[in-house]
């Protein structure tokens, strides 16, 4: 999946996250959560897992995460990916 443009999926309320993927060379992922001392190892692995199932290798990914349990991570990575690759 190549990301075509910039866009954005999830909501800043409790548990839940916002995510905004745009173009780029290189694939970068940059996390701000309430949660990252404990839990960014673990929200890295989700976001990357989710990126290599729709094959992407090129982009950046914001996550502002406020507690979100992984399903809700893979929900809104997926979709933020899927409206970026929209022609």
């Amino acid at each position: 999946m190549i990301i075509r443009r910039k866009t954005s999926a999830g909501t800043m309320q409790s548990s839940d996250c916002s995510v905004v993927v745009e173009p780029a060379d290189r694939l970068e992922i940059r996390i701000e959560s309430t949660v990252k001392k404990q839990y960014e190892y673990a929200i890295r692995a989700r976001i990357e897992e989710v990126l290599a199932r729709h094959g992407v290798t090129a982009g950046i990914v914001q996550v502002a995460d406020r507690g979100a349990l992984d399903y809700a991570i893979d929900a809104r990575v997926e979709t933020a990916l899927r409206r970026a690759a929209e022609e």
